[in-house]
């Protein structure tokens, strides 16, 4: 009887240890050598490919100088970087489930997101609009009125539309792309009449574009939302860690030079720039660094 109690005592010992393990990031990290980052490919000037395995953009450049500090902090000579391709249906259970350590793409901090995965503090704030093509004739939400209106699997663009208080009355026809430049290509095809999403996003996509001249963003912002890299919910450590490491990077500076390397300057592989200033509302973000939802950027 002894040695049952004995034995079910170390295996509830080593459960324990096994799960506090899968909570613990940083000691995975550490016991392993490696970190598996999540990375997109067609995410605007935030994290995209250009081709043979290689991701790159603000983000991703941001979310390396992360891992790296983390890399200082857990004294590892060697840090092996996974990248795991995610998308917006699938980046948030790949982040729950472990397959993803850290993923800074483009995922806007909601409170519903809040409820399955931990944000860091915000590293870009953005503004939903609308693209068109510049002979469509459409200029704001009313045009929209009988159009066909793509967005994203796995993005909120459509619902935010919808619900805005121009757009009532409005009646217009949704299609969705497997990713952003499979919208952009609805778009471009002629087989949309408009893009909803991310500025920086459709900005990216344009310039990227055979005729960036052919397109322009219209209307008003449909809303604001925080853009904040993601970690697994219940692991305050590694969550730390991450923050410690963006905060740093606001302070020198170094941001700040990222963010004029990717929006303002050339960038591959076409060699054209997004152009696309920094905004009032992300630099207030970086002043005063803060994991504040969406909902909270769109308070009456």
């Amino acid at each position: 009887m002894k040695k049952q109690v004995l034995a079910l005592a170390v295996l509830a010992l080593a459960t324990s240890a096994a799960f506090a393990q899968a909570n613990d990031t940083l000691a995975k990290i550490k016991a392993s050598g490696s970190v598996t980052m999540g990375v997109r490919d067609s995410s605007g000037a935030l994290a995209y490919t250009i081709g043979d395995g290689k991701y790159v953009g603000f983000h991703t450049e941001m979310s390396e100088r992360i891992l790296a500090d983390i890399q200082k902090q857990l004294g590892l000579p060697k840090l092996d970087i996974k990248r795991q391709l995610v998308t917006s249906q699938n980046r948030i259970p790949l982040v729950q489930n472990g397959t993803v350590d850290l993923e800074c793409g483009s995922t806007t901090n909601n409170l519903t997101r809040q409820k399955d995965v931990s944000f860091a503090v915000t590293t870009y704030v953005e503004e939903v609009r609308i693209a068109v093509k510049a002979d469509s004739g459409i200029s704001s939400i009313k045009d929209l009125n009988g159009k066909t209106v793509a967005t994203t699997t796995g993005t909120t663009s459509v619902q935010t539309l919808r619900k805005n208080e121009r757009a009532q009355g409005i009646d217009f026809k949704e299609v969705m792309g497997k990713d952003h430049a499979d919208s952009f290509l609805l778009l471009e095809s002629g087989r949309a009449d408009a893009f909803v999403m991310d500025g920086q996003i459709l900005a990216g996509n344009i310039s990227k574009s055979k005729n960036p001249a052919g397109f322009k963003i219209v209307g008003e912002p449909l809303s604001i939302e925080p853009i904040a890299c993601m970690v697994r919910k219940d692991d305050p450590a590694f969550l730390k860690a991450v923050d410690d490491s963006i905060k740093r990077q606001i302070a020198d500076g170094s941001l700040a030079k990222l963010y004029d390397k990717w929006f303002m300057q050339p960038i591959p592989p076409t060699n054209t720039k997004v152009g696309l200033p920094m905004s009032e509302a992300t630099k207030a973000a970086w002043a005063n660094p803060n994991n504040r939802p969406m909902e909270d950027f769109n308070k009456k």
